[in-house]
């Protein structure tokens, strides 16, 4: 995956799950805006909240970072 590619697999992610934005937004404790502008590029997604949307997806950090196309760990422990 190209840098930046992580928007796209949290959207598909999020998508796959059947997640809306307000919901993941609140798993990170965040705004439904602030999440939609990670979504869309316009603001980086800071580490801890990547943390939280391995835990809620169940998959690597790498995974979402586009660094395998593996999902990755089944345990949240995994993730840290």
């Amino acid at each position: 995956m190209k840098p930046m590619s992580y928007v796209r697999r949290i959207r598909d992610l999020r998508e796959d799950h059947d997640y809306t934005q307000e919901y993941v937004a609140k798993k990170l404790g965040t705004s439904q805006t602030m999440y939609a502008r990670y979504e869309r590029a316009a603001n980086e997604l800071p580490i801890h909240h990547l943390l939280t949307l391995c835990e809620l997806y169940h998959v690597s950090a790498d995974y979402i970072l586009g660094l395998t196309d593996e999902p990755g760990p089944s345990s949240a422990k995994d993730c840290r």
